[in-house]
């Protein structure tokens, strides 16, 4: 996919003449098995609260001008995220959705509860929910992005040395023309809803590749830090991150 310089890395948007609402859904599905955990990962406690708390209060900063957050989780474990929210006393105002049986249809859910974008446009950000320590450098680079390209995903390039596997052994690719979705992955709110009310297809892996047959979609510099909880030594090095600062 091409990629061109990500936007000015100041969270000060207010500069353009008119900026576009700003919404985000994040999605929050996991069961939490590869983890081994007595409760979905979203829930485990990172540096003493719930990890998707951390992932709010990152979407909550005022200088990124958010106007609506969306919190997607299964239907069976939004009492338990109404109990997390009292008992830790989470004031950062979200709405909440209940998702489906696939990541897919969650975004979908998500997107169905934003209002309709104004004439000029709106924006909207999907983001995993167990990704907790995105920088909102990242964030507000995506949401620059889309206002320029409607289709923005952040990403890394792999350290490792990359193969490909076949059934006659492996082969070298070469990884400075690879790069590693992250989130967020931000769009054009008309273009992401569009895109939705297409089939689910088995190749869809993120929201990216839900967009890919209406709109090229265009990439902007992640973070290392930004990663995604998934199994046990994902937490030990989130807690080491959140200790530096990160």
């Amino acid at each position: 996919m091409p990629t061109f310089p990500p936007p000015a890395q100041s969270l000060n948007h207010s500069t353009t003449h008119a900026p576009l609402p700003r919404y985000a859904v994040i999605v929050a599905g996991g069961s939490g098995q590869r983890m081994g955990a007595d409760r979905p990962k979203q829930f485990l406690l990172l540096a003493g609260e719930p990890v998707l708390l951390h992932t709010l209060r990152r979407w909550a900063e005022p200088a990124l001008g958010v106007a609506q957050l969306v919190v997607v989780l299964p239907a069976a474990q939004l009492d338990y995220w109404q109990e997390l929210v009292a008992e830790y006393q989470v004031d950062i105002p979200h709405m909440l959705v209940a998702g489906g049986e696939t990541r897919w249809a969650s975004v979908k859910a998500g997107l169905a509860a934003l209002p309709a974008a104004p004439p000029g446009g709106a924006l909207v950000a999907v983001h995993d929910g167990v990704r907790p320590l995105v920088p909102a450098r990242v964030i507000e680079a995506t949401y620059q992005g889309a206002a320029l390209h409607q289709a923005v995903v952040a990403a890394v390039p792999p350290k490792d040395s990359v193969r490909l596997v076949a059934a006659a052994g492996s082969s070298p690719l070469d990884r400075r023309r690879l790069r590693l979705m992250q989130t967020p992955q931000t769009f054009d709110l008309d273009l992401l809803r569009r895109a939705y009310r297409l089939p689910e297809l088995p190749t869809f892996t993120d929201d990216a590749s839900v967009v890919d047959d209406l709109h090229a979609v265009q990439l902007v510099e992640g973070d290392y830090c930004n990663i995604k909880i998934t199994t046990p030594e994902d937490m030990l090095l989130a807690e080491a991150l959140l200790n530096t600062g990160r």
